[in-house]
């Protein structure tokens, strides 16, 4: 596989603002909520303004101790101020380390602990309600964002700091360490350069410019820690779009949020736009103004596609997929438009990035990889990860050959060259075909579905756990009707969302669903 050789500085985290400011200082930025670390800043400002206020965080944890090269563990509160935090961090030369809000206390002392002797940035409520009083002795020091703690310090109190230089590292080191969704135990650190995120922003860099012209809103919905918002961003603000960074999620506080800033492109998580279904008939109207509905990383139901692009008043609006995972970056893409939406293979993730990325199938046994026997599925890329941190050999099982890396999912090619999209490794349920095609077929012909899972059961057998909107049963012959031509599955069984367990990106985490489920039967 031959991948295009460009020149590339790496992506300079630490400045992004500061750059999009120079060529578009007017171009503005929102939050839906207030920063924890500077409360006063307000919710709208221009990219310049953000830029100081960027640069002003780099001085305060430069005045703190924090040190070029030094890994700093940033878990806080879910607050944009994390994605700030970041760059600040870059900007003086540190490797931020982005855990997920959602953690709990005991995993993230895991990876403290993995990071070595870490600076651990936080604030007072984590501190006090989440984190075991072990991160103390794992740290190297303990800086709050917010809040106060006797064996901490503050960052308030550096505030008025000497501003410093900004650090440009050389892209081949490591520019920013993040978690991967920990669907299978827990999470992995993933070391990025600067080399592999400039690798990443590029071909979206460049789908976005062709598709893009002018000036738009562009809302983004995606987790602070992910290594995603740190391509989105960057993408949005150097094309000089105006961005909306949100927390919220909530459909009724989305929706109303839309009715205001009324925007024109959308980037969020597949699980967060299935949430957001019940927006396609809201009076007000929220996604009338859209024009490209962007997701990243994972397969997303057509019924979802098809909702989604019914609420626009756009003459001819897209749906762009993007198919990857936190190590490698997005590595193919698919669009869809109104006469492909509910009509589409949602297995089909779409082709790679011609030049930039490229996919294989390798067999799993003697016959070639297809739909009924698929095979592993293996991506090249000069956007993957150089290590998992502490886990050299871990990194090493799942890097297949210098060039392809193991996705950890099963599919097969099409002459075309599409990928199919069929299960994890993990979840697969032998002799059952596709789980992932049978929730897509569920989807499509349940309305009242608003998340369905298949997972093995005590006895390896399908069972479907599903989620109804008010928790109402399903009607039984309803149900009946959808898996007439389906595999064999057992009764389905019925939880309430919040029963569910996800990651940090809103992925079910099917493994620990499936221990679940084994539990409650052996408790019967």
């Amino acid at each position: 596989m031959i991948l295009q050789r460009v020149r590339n500085r790496g992506i300079r985290l630490g400045t992004i603002f500061e750059r999009a400011a120079a060529r578009h200082p007017n171009s503005v930025l929102t939050i839906d909520h207030d920063l924890d670390v500077v409360p006063d800043f307000p919710r709208r400002a221009t990219v310049a303004e953000w830029a100081e206020l960027v640069d002003e965080l780099a001085a305060r944890l430069s005045a703190a101790g924090v040190r070029a090269e030094e890994r700093v563990v940033v878990h806080k509160s879910h607050c944009f101020d994390i994605t700030l935090l970041a760059l600040a961090l870059s900007r003086i030369g540190a490797i931020p380390a982005l855990l997920s809000s959602k953690l709990d206390g005991e995993t993230v002392a895991a990876l403290v602990r993995r990071a070595d002797r870490p600076v651990l940035l936080t604030d007072q409520d984590k501190l006090e309600q989440d984190l075991p009083a072990e991160v103390f002795e794992l740290s190297r020091a303990v800086i709050l964002a917010a809040g106060t703690h006797p064996r901490a310090v503050s960052l308030a109190d550096y505030a008025g700091a000497p501003r410093v230089p900004a650090v440009v590292r050389e892209p081949s080191l490591p520019a920013m360490i993040t978690h991967t969704s920990g669907t299978t135990g827990v999470p992995k650190l993933a070391v990025h350069t600067g080399f592999s995120l400039e690798s990443r922003y590029r071909p979206q860099a460049t789908v976005a410019k062709l598709w893009l012209r002018g000036r738009h809103v562009v809302a983004i919905n995606v987790s602070f820690v992910h290594s995603r918002m740190f391509t989105a961003l960057p993408i949005s603000l150097l094309q000089g779009h105006d961005v909306l960074a949100m927390r919220e999620e909530d459909p009724e506080m989305v929706g109303a949020l839309f009715a205001a800033e009324n925007p024109t492109v959308l980037e969020a998580h597949p699980n967060t736009y299935m949430a957001w279904e019940e927006l396609a008939e809201d009076p007000r109207r929220p996604l009338a103004n859209v024009k490209v509905f962007s997701s990243t990383f994972d397969a997303i139901h057509p019924r979802t596609v098809r909702l989604m692009l019914e609420a626009t008043a756009r003459r001819r609006p897209m749906f762009v997929q993007m198919y990857g995972q936190s190590e490698i970056g997005p590595v193919t893409i698919r669009s869809y438009r109104r006469r492909k939406g509910a009509d589409g293979d949602g297995r089909c993730v779409g082709v790679p990035f011609y030049g930039f990325t490229g996919a294989h199938v390798v067999r799993r046994g003697e016959k070639r990889s297809t739909k009924e026997n698929p095979g592993f599925i293996e991506i090249a890329s000069n956007g993957r990860i150089v290590t998992y941190f502490g886990e050299q050999e871990r990194y090493d099982k799942q890097a297949s050959s210098r060039v392809w890396w193991r996705m950890g999912d099963v599919g097969y090619r099409t002459r075309w060259g599409c990928v199919h999209l069929l299960d994890r490794e993990v979840d697969v349920i032998e002799g059952f075909g596709s789980t992932l095609a049978v929730e897509d077929a569920l989807f499509s012909r349940l309305h009242q579905l608003t998340e369905v899972v298949v997972v093995p059961g005590p006895d390896r057998s399908a069972v479907p756990v599903i989620c109804t909107r008010g928790d109402e049963p399903i009607d039984p012959e309803a149900w009946r009707t959808a898996v007439r031509d389906l595999p064999p599955m057992a009764p389905p069984v019925l939880l309430r969302l919040d029963e569910v367990p996800h990651t940090a990106t809103a992925k079910v985490r099917r493994l620990e669903l499936a221990r679940q489920l084994t539990e409650r039967s052996v408790m019967r």
